[in-house]
Parts: structure tokens; sequence; C-alpha cells
């Protein structure tokens, strides 16, 4: 092992130092004493994680501990938006929990170790890696779903949510296996190289259908998303700004791996599936949450349909499908953190606000408050200078680049069928309140400075990359770049005579 492969696996290293750390004062600490410093101390590491993944950019493109990891732009490039995601998420934690909850240096704890599991996901180019560190990730997401432990909701979600993940992660176990079987290897770059001569080619796309099951199931795209709008509905808010967002920005860098870079010669297979799977998810997402009332499981259903926004960028010709899924990753995450992060300080730990009607009036209660509310939800919808137009803009041109149009005009009418929805939470919010609804009686709880930060954070990202987008699609352009199949897998005679095309 050269004494080097450490760097590259940097923020990795920092952020399991800094959960840690966490628990060590955790455990130190007496039962009165206040926990809420130990958001701080997740928030530094988190914040030195992002920094480091930064830093691995002057390493260069390349691999570590025997090849079963990777750092080159494409991994930072989700490294920094899983850091940063993970840090907005524990600013917004540190004003919502309980400070006589003496568990709060568990929930840190648990978010950064969850972080290393993501992290180490979109660096992983060795199968068995990746499938631990989804296993990492996952087991802290299990547990945090179900913090809230005196309200039933969130021990249902807690059990719902671990159930099914575990089928889910058989599947794409069973796909490892399988692959394993037809190539005699783990490692993508090897699987690459060795699938277009596998003898056994029905093993090669065995695999290749169930490791999409898997990782389909884990952004919770139709018809694999039926956990969704329960774990939403009985996790904490500021836990499903995380798992809304940061595992599945980590399972689609797995997904691009895995598609464009490990079984490049399956795409007349795999971009034909993927097609019907956004429209599903398109559909499904929005049609179910025209139906609700509750605020968190319309955002469920809608992270559902925004899923399907992203697979469109799939059909994108080489690197343009890979830039345009990982911009609209950033994009998404930077407005549906914000829109979490305002429910959460709209409704406090308890969610007292929890139906569309609760949230009427909220721009006269708490003008900040209603007023980002409604920005962010503009956002969702693809509203021009927000992040969510110019993500959609992208996607959707990557979809027609690459013969797709009929996609795209599709991912167009569900855009526009989620206004409706969007629009009645954000006309709720700026409708006149009446002094007899019993929500108008509900003191909101007051924002403190955590959560400023938090809020600050996700406006300026959602207009940045609105108004001012070149630093990130730079980045995702770069980003795509290094994500190619090796040279060696170009040379090699393909599974299907039809050429791949490329940029």
């Amino acid at each position: 092992m050269n004494p080097q492969d450490s760097l590259r696996i940097l923020p990795e290293i920092v952020l399991t130092l800094t959960g840690v750390l966490v628990m060590l004062i955790d455990a130190s600490l007496p039962v009165g004493v206040a926990r809420r410093p130990l958001g701080w101390v997740a928030a530094m590491g988190t914040t030195a994680a992002l920094w480091a993944s930064v830093w691995e950019l002057n390493l260069g493109t390349g691999t570590a501990f025997f090849g079963t990891v990777e750092s080159s732009p494409f991994t930072v490039f989700f490294h920094v938006l899983i850091c940063g995601i993970v840090l907005v998420t524990l600013l917004l934690s540190m004003d919502t929990l309980p400070e006589d909850n003496h568990h709060q240096g568990e929930y840190y704890a648990l978010m950064v170790f969850g972080a290393v599991g993501m992290c180490l996901l979109t660096s992983a180019v060795e199968l068995l890696v990746a499938f631990i560190a989804l296993e990492i990730s996952s087991i802290s997401t299990y547990v945090l779903a179900g913090y809230r432990k005196q309200t039933g909701r969130g021990p249902e979600a807690a059990l719902k949510y671990f159930l099914l993940g575990s089928f889910a992660t058989a599947f794409l176990l069973y796909g490892i296996a399988m692959v394993f079987g037809a190539t005699g290897t783990t490692q993508i770059y090897e699987i690459a190289r060795l699938a277009p001569m596998a003898q056994n080619h029905g093993f090669v796309v065995m695999a290749l259908i169930l490791m999409l099951v898997g990782m389909l199931f884990k952004v919770s795209a139709a018809p694999f998303h039926v956990w969704t709008p329960d774990v939403y509905e009985g996790a904490p808010s500021p836990v499903v700004a995380l798992m809304s967002t940061a595992p599945k920005a980590a399972v689609f860098a797995l997904l691009l791996r895995v598609t464009y870079e490990m079984l490049p010669g399956l795409r007349p297979l795999w971009l034909p599936l993927l097609w019907v799977v956004a429209v599903a998810s398109m559909t499904i997402g929005n049609l179910a949450a025209l139906r609700q009332q509750n605020v968190k499981r319309m955002l469920a259903y809608s992270s559902i349909a925004h899923a399907g926004y992203l697979l469109a960028a799939f059909a994108g010709a080489g690197t343009s499908g890979i830039a345009a899924a990982a911009f609209y990753t950033a994009a998404y995450a930077a407005m549906n953190v914000g829109v979490f992060a305002v429910v959460t300080v709209a409704g406090g730990y308890d969610e007292q606000l929890s139906l569309v009607r609760d949230f009427r009036g909220l721009i006269y209660r708490r003008p900040l408050v209603g007023i980002l509310l409604i920005f962010f939800l503009i956002s969702l919808i693809g509203i021009p200078f927000t992040s969510g137009f110019f993500g959609k803009f992208y996607a959707f041109s990557a979809a027609v680049g690459g013969g797709a149009v009929w996609l795209a005009i599709i991912g167009l009418l569900n855009s526009g069928v989620s206004a409706a929805y969007y629009l009645r939470l954000a006309f709720s919010a700026a409708e006149r309140p009446d002094d007899s609804d019993r929500h108008v009686k509900i003191a909101l709880p007051q924002a403190g400075v955590a959560v400023m930060a938090a809020l600050a954070f996700t406006t300026a990202a959602t207009l940045t990359l609105g108004i001012a987008p070149n630093v990130v699609l730079q980045a995702a352009q770069t980003a795509a770049h290094t994500l190619q199949p090796p040279p060696a897998a170009n040379q090699a005679p393909e599974i299907n005579p039809q050429p791949l095309p490329r940029p």
C-alpha cells in the first residue's frame, strides 16, 4: 500500500475522526449537560472535510488501496455536494432539536458517519466497497428516520425504511454476485474491460437489472418509491432534508459509474429502462402529490418526480448526460434542502404546521420565512433565475441531444402539472389569515443563528445556480470528462454491435 493512499480518502478520514470525537465527548458529558455544542463540532469537522475534498484536486485523477477507491474531479464534485448538504442539515438541526434531549450527540455522530458512507460510495471503483459504503450510509439514515420515538410515526418510518431498504440492498448484492460470476472480478474498470467478452452474456444483463433495482430504490424512483411518503412524514424535517438529497446524490454517482463507465456497451438495454422509470417517476410523483394535504407527503411525492427529471438527463449522449445529471443533483439539493429548512423553521421539532392549510398567512406571521417558502417553491416549479429552471433546462436539453425528444416533452408537461400543488402551498402562505383559524394561534418557533445560516446558504445556492451557474456547470462538465470507460474497454468488441455515441 502506498503511504499516500490515505490522501485519496482524506475527506472520509476527516469525517470519521469527527464522528468518533463527537461520540467520545458525548460519552464524557453528564446527563444534564446540553449537547448542542456537539453540533458545532460536527459542523466544523464537516467543513474541514469539504475543504479536504477540494484539496484533492491537487492530487489529480488516480486510485488507491489496490484500485478500490478513486479521487478525481467526479468524486470531488459529489464530495463537496454531500459535505455541503450535511453541513446545512447540521446547522438546521442545532436550533431544532430539544435542548433537554440527551441523544443529540448520537444524532450528530450518525449524520457524520452517514456522510462517510456517502462520500465513500462516490469514490468506490470496486463494487464490494460500494456495497459497504451504501450500508454505512443506509444504517445511519435508518436510525435517524426513527429519531422521534415519542410520536409513533418515527419508529414506523424507521422500520419501513429498514425492511424495504434491506430488500433493495439484497438486489444490489445479487447483481454484484452475478457480475462477478460473469467476469471474475468486482473492480469496475476490469468489469468494463471483460464484460464485452464474457461467455455468459445473460449473467451480465441480469446483473445490470438487479443492480438497477437496488439503486433506483435508494433514489425513490417509481415503481420503487412506496417507502418514501411514510418515511418522509415520520422522520424529523432536518433528517428528511438530508435523506432526500445527500444519499440520492451518492447513489446517482454510483448509477452514473455503473451505466456510463462499467457497462457502456449495454446502453441499448439500460437506456430504455431508465426512460420508462423516468416517465413513471415524473407522472406518478406529480399526480400523487396533487392529492396530498400533508406538506411532507406532498414533498415526498415531489422528490419522486424530481428523480424522474434527473433520470431524463441519462438520455444525453456521452459527457452531456453525465454533466446534466450531476448539475441537476446539485440544483435539486439546494432548493429541496431549502424548502425543508423553511418547513422546519415554521413547524418546529413537533411539526405543528403539517397540513397545507396550516401554512395559511405564513408570510404575514413570519415575513422572511414566508417569502423564502414561496421562493423555494418557485424554484421547484422551474421558474427562471432559480436553480430549478436551469437544472431542468440542462437535463431536458441533454435528453433532446440524445434523441429522447418525447421524454423531454413529457418532462415539460409534468413540470406544468407540478405547478398546481407547489402554487397551492405558495398561495396558502400568501393568503391573509383568518383569526378563527386554529393554526394562527400557534406561536412559531424562533429561528437561531444556525438556522438562519442554513437558510442563507440554501438561498444563495439556489440563486447562484439559477443566475450564475457557470462555475458549477464547468465543474460538472469536468467531472463528466473524467467518468469515461478506460481505453481497453473501448477497444474491446461490444456485446451489441450498435456503436456507443461519443461526445
